[in-house]
Parts: C-alpha cells; sequence; structure tokens
C-alpha cells in the first residue's frame, strides 16, 4: 500500500492519476469498497473516528490510500472535530509504519518520506 499526503488541493489525487496510472474510476471519494484507490480518508474517519482500528485492516489491502493533511492549523473548538483530527492522525501513522511507501505532497511536488 502507498500512502498519500499533504494539504487540500495539494495535487494528492492528480499525483496518483499520473505517477500510478489510475482513473477516476479507479478512485472510491471517503469510502470503503472494491476500488484500489481510496481518497479523503480524513472523511472516512469523521464519520466514525472511534472506529479507526477496524479500518486499518481493509485500508492495507488497497493500492493508495489518500489523506489531507489535518493536524496543521488553529485546534477547533469543537471536540468531536479534535477527536476525529487525532483519530486521522494516529490513523496515518499505523498506515505510514506498514506502507511500502509514503509520499507528502506539498504544491503539487512529492517527497517520498518513506520507500522500503
Amino acid at each position: 500500500m502507498i500512502l498519500v499526503i499533504g494539504g487540500l488541493a495539494s495535487g494528492k489525487r492528480s499525483y496518483v492519476r499520473k505517477e500510478f496510472g489510475f482513473g477516476d474510476s479507479d478512485m472510491a471519494d471517503g469510502v470503503l469498497d472494491s476500488r484500489p484507490v481510496l481518497f479523503n480518508l480524513q472523511n472516512l474517519v469523521f464519520k466514525a473516528p472511534d472506529s479507526i482500528e477496524a479500518l486499518l485492516p481493509s485500508l492495507l489491502l488497497k493500492k493508495v490510500v489518500i489523506c489531507n493533511e489535518v493536524g496543521s492549523g488553529v485546534v477547533p473548538v469543537d471536540k468531536a472535530e479534535r477527536i476525529a483530527r487525532e483519530a486521522t492522525g494516529r490513523l496515518c501513522v499505523a498506515l505510514a509504519e506498514q506502507a511500502e511507501k509514503v509520499i507528502r505532497l506539498c504544491c503539487g511536488v512529492p517527497a517520498v518520506i518513506k520507500e522500503q
């Protein structure tokens, strides 16, 4: 599994299309299904932040998982949003530990931060 992270609108999906050859029909938007690529992982976590341990095995079967970085910036006042942001971060840590490659995009420029 390859984990691709970066800020909102940093070019993550375009990079996955270009670099790995996946099309829009190969990408699931925040839902777990049979498609090889999941993007907007953070949306999936925000729906049920207490279920990240259950999500991990299914996510590890994906070819690519794409997630927005949600831990930067002002800490939300809303407790539920803080919990969801933390859960997203913890899930990304678990994914990165087991990923064969982790790529961070900034302004469309990829930086490989882990490669086995």
